[in-house]
């Protein structure tokens, strides 16, 4: 039946950035769907893993800094030591921070794009190995629309770059290794509520310009950025790879 395609049973999933928001969202729905998970993050979330709990996900928290050299392969590891395997990866750890682009520092630049895109390559690289041993897999990489378009009213010029990398990353990458039977794939989502994005929906001067430019009128919730997640990562998505998934309520048509 086309619904078992959804299923994900036995295989383990790695979310970097797991403990909330997106990371969170896209953890809960692959292990609904019976992916053994894993969600790394700089601290353990207890809220986290309550929630997980609560829905009967079977997920382990690795601790992980990102913006660490040695990081993906670590983080690759252990997943690699505690479940034998690594079908899924999924990059979604990353960070925003705006400014004016004159006054942006060195230290800020190579912040962003230490986490949004050396880290992403990174673990990706890291996971290729076991993929290859075990004759396939899949990456998921968190894009954004920042990567597709200059959005307003912020000024946010290294994010959207780091997001512009992560799309051709993606693209790249797909290419390489298709015929290993490894499919990477990117979501580009717009404005979902998370604890990124609350600080610029509270903004008087950012949200109506948001807003405005959403044809649904609203921002999208993390579990509407899940589903497609769970598609992608499933053998419902086996002929699909290169992608970058849009969800965004419509921003990009405007």
């Amino acid at each position: 039946m086309i619904f078992d395609r959804f299923r994900l049973n036995g295989q383990v999933a790695l979310v970097t950035g797991g403990t909330r928001g997106i990371g969170l969202a896209i953890a809960e729905a692959l292990g609904e769907a019976g992916a053994k998970i894993f969600i790394s993050g700089r601290t353990r979330s207890a809220a986290a893993d309550e929630r997980l709990a609560k829905t009967g996900v079977d997920c382990d928290f690795i601790a992980a800094d990102m913006t660490k050299d040695n990081a993906a392969d670590a983080l690759v590891t252990e997943t690699l030591s505690r479940a034998g395997r690594l079908d899924i990866l999924v990059n979604n750890a990353g960070i925003a921070i705006h400014g004016d682009s004159g006054e942006f520092s060195d230290a800020i630049w190579r912040e962003i794009m230490t986490v949004n895109v050396d880290a992403v390559f990174r673990t990706c690289r890291a996971a290729l190995a076991p993929m290859r041993r075990q004759g396939g897999g899949v990456i998921l990489n968190l894009g954004s629309i920042s990567g597709i378009v200059s959005n307003i009213p912020q000024n946010q010029v290294a994010y959207n770059a780091s997001k512009a990398a992560v799309h051709m990353m993606t693209k790249s990458l797909a290419s390489e290794v298709a015929a290993e039977n490894i499919r990477v794939n990117a979501i580009a989502p717009g404005y979902i509520e998370t604890d990124i994005s609350r600080g610029g929906i509270a903004n008087p001067d950012w949200f109506p310009t948001w807003r405005s430019m959403t044809p649904m009128g609203r921002v999208g919730q993390p579990e509407e950025v899940a589903g497609a997640a769970l598609f992608l990562c499933s053998a419902a998505a086996s002929y699909i790879t290169g992608e970058v998934l849009v969800i965004d309520g419509g921003y990009t048509t405007r």
